[in-house]
């Protein structure tokens, strides 16, 4: 069982399948359980995203720090883009690391990897950081209408809720994800909620899809979803409620 198991039993069952089916068809890079998974073919994705007028169109890209992602925020930082790299559960009261390939005296490689990130990156606060232009979130399973789930911590949605109630991210922020086709299940089979962020393409090692989602996106942190282990853990989630 994963470590946020619990929050969302019907998530929860959702999760605990794709994993294992990563792991049953070889499809998953290293062990899938409990974490966004790093797929095979996620180098592809990267570069079929890289493809798509809304990178081209992007300055400031917004990143998950998860493995899978690592290709994206390598293809970003080779194409002189900015990018902001969630600190891990949003430890750190600056949690965002700035990247950006004229700052750094390492490999790009080596900075796109969550370590090098942390080691070489600079974490800024939100007042530092400039307007984002795409969001690229970590997922476990999707569907090809928007809908999505990560771990089940609910990182992602609070760190769009917290960039949104900051005028980073808007309406009109295009949210994206590279996953593998194994990880699309149909409609119905993934309940979303209002906290919930959707996602507006999804990309694959074979295609890019444009969700054209229904759900509404939330226009900043619902504190009534906010649990109070996420409270007392995370302390920008204290000072913005403050």
């Amino acid at each position: 069982m994963g470590e946020w198991s619990g929050r969302h039993t019907g998530k929860d069952a959702l999760r605990e399948r794709i994993w294992a089916l990563l792991e049953r068809e070889g499809a998953s890079v290293g062990h899938a359980y409990g974490h966004i998974p790093d797929f095979v073919g996620a180098d592809r994705a990267a570069e079929r995203l890289a493809q798509l007028p809304i990178w081209h169109n992007a300055r400031v890209v917004k990143c998950n720090p998860d493995a899978p992602q690592a290709p994206v925020r390598l293809q970003a930082l080779q194409a002189g883009k900015t990018v902001y790299m969630a600190v891990p559960r949003l430890r750190d009261e600056r949690c965002f690391v700035e990247l950006h390939c004229d700052a750094l005296r390492v490999p790009l490689d080596v900075a796109a990897e969550t370590k090098g990130a942390l080691a070489h990156g600079r974490l800024v606060s939100f007042d530092e950081m400039q307007p984002i232009d795409l969001v690229l979130v970590g997922c476990v399973t999707v569907t090809h209408s928007g809908g999505r789930t990560g771990k089940g911590a609910g990182f992602a949605d609070l760190e769009l809720g917290m960039l949104r109630e900051m005028g980073l991210v808007t309406s009109r922020t295009p949210i994206a994800t590279t996953v593998h086709p194994l990880q699309v299940v149909d409609e119905g089979e993934l309940p979303m909620t209002e906290h919930d962020s959707a996602l507006d393409w999804i990309v694959t090692p074979d295609e890019a899809v444009e969700t054209r989602t229904p759900y509404p996106q939330p226009s900043g942190i619902v504190w009534d979803a906010v649990r109070p282990d996420q409270f007392d853990s995370i302390p920008i989630l204290r000072k913005l409620r403050t």
